[in-house]
């Protein structure tokens, strides 16, 4: 991948934070900014990228993160998987945002209804079998689920894995040797959050708090 930086975000973690707030507002009230292509910011950003925010989210359709938030083109580094799991391409994506793209703000994101949090669920409490890849990818998910009750509601059951889910792959990027470094410097805020299809906001998590429904 070559070094295709374009100058630093020019912005603060909490900055960064605030705008996709904005950008989740406008989109959720219908008042989205970027309805179309602009030759000139194609132009200029032909010439290299500084995104202010990275984002690891889930690979579902209904769920983009550039019209979730708002943002412009070259406004956001994303990477996409089922299940926002952490395996080692993404670490490498991650890194790259890090390392050349100077990112401040690294955001999980999850979203509601997630079938690969829903599939691991299956897996491990009904003891349903899947093809060797999506099982792979469901043992990076299994992990997040030990704290939750599974007597809870289905619908109950789900919302709460996926945000525990979140706050797993969270955890795990904090104990890569990038994220204890990052940790140490501080020059990295890393967030949770969940997308709502029914309503199409994104709800960011307390950073100090674990999900509701852990026994």
């Amino acid at each position: 991948m070559s070094d295709d930086t374009h100058g630093d975000p020019g912005c603060t973690a909490d900055e960064a934070l605030a705008r996709l707030k904005a950008g989740n507002e406008r989109f959720v009230s219908g008042q989205s900014h970027f309805p179309r292509l602009q030759t000139d910011v194609l132009a200029d950003l032909a010439k290299g990228q500084q995104p202010f925010a990275t984002i690891l989210g889930c690979s579902d359709s209904r769920v983009p993160p550039e019209l979730v938030f708002d943002a412009g083109l070259g406004d956001l580094f994303i990477v996409r998987v089922a299940g926002n799991v952490l395996g080692p391409s993404i670490r490498g994506s991650l890194q790259y945002a890090t390392a050349h793209l100077h990112t401040p703000l690294f955001v999980v994101l999850g979203h509601q209804g997630c079938g690969a949090v829903k599939a691991a669920i299956a897996s491990k409490y009904q003891g349903a079998t899947h093809r060797q890849s999506i099982s792979d990818l469901l043992d990076q998910i299994e992990p997040a689920l030990d704290a939750l009750d599974p007597g809870l509601a289905p619908e109950a059951l789900l919302d709460a894995a996926v945000q525990a889910n979140v706050r797993h792959t969270m955890q795990a990027l904090r104990d890569t040797p990038d994220g204890r470094a990052l940790q140490q410097e501080g020059c990295v805020q890393l967030v949770g959050a969940v997308y709502e299809l029914t309503t199409g906001r994104v709800r960011f998590l307390d950073p100090t708090a674990r999900t509701d429904a852990a026994r």
